[in-house]
């Protein structure tokens, strides 16, 4: 078995993981939303001193697993600085304690094993990620060979998300609460700009949609902020859907996939489902409870690369901030 540790933000989160059955025998994350809800976003300071208390209690109920373990997990990169070394730090006395190798993981690699948590692996495969922290599609043919093919100049989707619902008071995270209040909305209402419509370029940009629905927010009552979500919402949305149907034209998706936090997000999937439906494509998309920050995506990534003997040392394993494909 594996046991691997996720804290690259404000979730405290371990799992362990069946090497030869890829089944999940324990999995237990615990959530820091409500104490950083007060704040409008996450504390990274905040968030370490939680996961310093957190970690340890979740792993104290692993130890009945201790001695079937082969390796240990931990998500290295990319995050939170400080909330990274909190997962390193345990997951190295982990490996001392028990005398087992270490396994550094890239977390926006676990948002695509999300989709493979207790199944088998799906390549080639057109991903699209989108998270607090990312907006990018990547071609993946397996675990090592990852291409990106476009990113977000500025704001990710789901940050988008966060800073409009703060515009309306509507808290942390904000994802969940625009999603709901767009429903009773009028998707048409507010004719916001598609961002970058007429440029050919295969890239994603929100600030100046935010910048926009800003504005509508200054100028309306808080009884059109259903409007404003829903119109939001579409336009996001539709930029997405925009920039994927012209890489789509010279590269036609066979299996196509959407991860990450804002993957839960419902407008987002009906859409995508929509247009993958002329290029007869297979949708693939993680459990609803697999989509935010978790351990058991770490672990599946673990299981894939302790069969690979892709470990890393006590002392080359270091938390980095931002990688790239």
């Amino acid at each position: 078995m594996i046991l691997s540790i996720e804290s690259s933000c404000d979730d405290s989160a371990i799992s362990i993981t069946e090497i030869a059955t890829n089944k999940l025998l324990f999995h237990k994350k615990i959530s820091q939303e409500l104490d950083h809800s007060v704040y409008g976003g996450v504390v990274p300071e905040l968030a370490a001193r939680l996961h310093a208390e957190a970690l340890p209690k979740i792993l104290q109920e692993c130890e009945p697993y201790f001695k079937d373990l082969k390796a240990v997990g931990v998500t290295a990169s990319p995050g939170l600085a400080v909330t990274l070394i909190e997962g390193v730090t345990l997951a190295k006395a982990v490996s001392v304690a028990l005398d087992i190798p270490l396994i550094g993981v890239n977390h926006l690699i676990g948002h695509i094993y999300s989709l493979f948590i207790e199944k088998e692996t799906v390549f080639p495969l057109t991903v699209l990620l989108v998270s607090g922290g990312h907006t990018q599609v990547m071609e993946v043919k397996s675990l090592t060979e990852i291409t990106t093919i476009a990113k977000s100049m500025d704001d990710s989707f789901g940050e988008s998300f966060d800073k409009v619902a703060k515009m309306m008071g509507l808290g942390y995270p904000g994802g969940p609460a625009i999603q709901e209040l767009a429903k009773e909305g009028d998707r048409k209402r507010y004719n916001f700009t598609v961002p970058l419509l007429r440029t050919p370029k295969l890239a994603f940009s929100y600030s100046g949609l935010k910048n926009a629905v800003r504005l509508a927010v200054e100028k309306s009552e808080p009884k059109d902020y259903k409007d404003i979500a829903a119109s939001f919402e579409h336009i996001a949305t539709k930029h997405l859907v925009h920039k994927l149907k012209k890489y789509f034209q010279n590269h036609p998706p066979k299996n196509f996939a959407i991860v990450g936090g804002a993957s839960a997000n419902l407008y987002l999937r009906s859409q995508i489902k929509d247009i993958l439906k002329s290029y007869n494509a297979k949708l693939l998309l993680s459990d609803l409870q697999y989509c935010s920050d978790n351990a058991a995506m770490i672990g599946r990534v673990a299981v894939e690369m302790y069969k690979k003997k892709m470990f890393t040392s006590l002392e080359e394993l270091e938390v980095a901030a931002r990688v790239d494909f």
